[in-house]
């Protein structure tokens, strides 16, 4: 166990770490009708979503709500982290129809806000960044007023290539930080922390006005000062929107959960991160990087 883990050693829920997942984190699962048609619509056209390859919490409610975050570059990921669910296979080829299906899919489920992200492609030269582009813009071209968020890899640091996704003109870029400085090595073995700061910081020094986001899991052994220190790095390299949910163990291998956190404690992490200044935060135990996006953004492009 990292040693990292010694302060939630004592957590009033480290019983329940053993015996399965406390009370709060029991979600009902709808299999309506809504959530058929969006199946069914991904599977008619092709489609993968991050939703169903990462065994989302959230995805029934999404999907009755029509709502999905799309998944391009393929279901294979070059890159082999210990938290994640989609599987680490040699990558596919690009599919140069894939931006107009999934343009199309949006406007077959009405979306007014959509949400792409990706696999990891090291093996592409530009990291895949040139297909996030082409996909942003059928969906712009596709129906007037479509919001669109991304999720982007880190592209290896490679500004030209985040040059090619801003520039397709999406309404967020987001990030994920995943997890604190001191955990990365065990988490995200072929990420590196500084390379994802510098890629929030670089969006908004290159592209002023465009949001930037990132999310971090809790639950992997990482202490409050650590969340506070990582909080106050993307706050400081120009994170806009802060996204804080509880990480659930996939499988068998994937790393264990050394935490619970209650939904009281994510009401203190949210507090905070509004301390250190994020003025739109979600946090709580099934908060994930896209869940409510639409009403994160909208908020932020309230307030500014």
């Amino acid at each position: 166990m990292s040693t990292h883990c010694n302060g939630h050693k004592e957590s009033p829920c480290s019983g329940d770490i053993r015996k399965g997942k406390p009370r709060w984190l029991k979600k009902r699962m709808p299999k309506g009708g809504d959530c058929r048609r969006v199946t069914r619509l991904l599977s008619e056209a092709g489609l993968h979503t991050v939703c169903q390859e990462a065994s989302c919490p959230n995805m029934f409610e999404c999907f009755e709500k029509n709502t999905a975050t799309f998944m391009i570059l393929g279901a294979n990921c070059t890159r082999n982290c210990r938290f994640c669910n989609v599987t680490s296979n040699p990558p596919m080829p690009v599919d140069p129809d894939e931006p107009q299906r999934v343009a199309d899919t949006v406007l077959k489920l009405n979306l007014t806000y959509v949400v792409v992200t990706s696999v990891t492609r090291d093996d592409l030269p530009d990291g895949g960044a040139s297909h996030f582009a082409h996909v942003i813009r059928a969906i712009k071209q596709a129906g007037q007023g479509i919001r669109v968020e991304v999720l982007i890899p880190d592209f290896q640091g490679d500004l030209k290539a985040l040059e090619i996704v801003a520039d397709a003109e999406p309404d967020v870029i987001n990030h994920n930080i995943e997890t604190v400085r001191g955990l990365y090595a065990k988490v995200r073995p072929q990420a590196r922390y500084q390379r994802s700061l510098d890629l929030i910081q670089n969006v908004a020094t290159h592209f002023p006005g465009l949001p930037a986001k990132s999310g971090i899991m809790v639950g992997l052994g990482e202490t409050k000062e650590e969340l506070r220190s990582t909080f106050q790095d993307l706050y400081d390299h120009g994170c806009n929107i802060l996204t804080v949910g509880q990480y659930l163990q996939p499988a068998r291998d994937h790393l264990r959960v050394e935490k619970f956190y209650t939904p009281e404690e994510f009401e203190q992490l949210q507090r905070m991160a509004r301390e250190i200044g994020f003025q739109q935060v979600a946090s709580g135990p099934f908060v994930r990087s896209s869940y409510n996006a639409g009403t994160l953004f909208e908020t932020l492009e309230g307030a500014g």
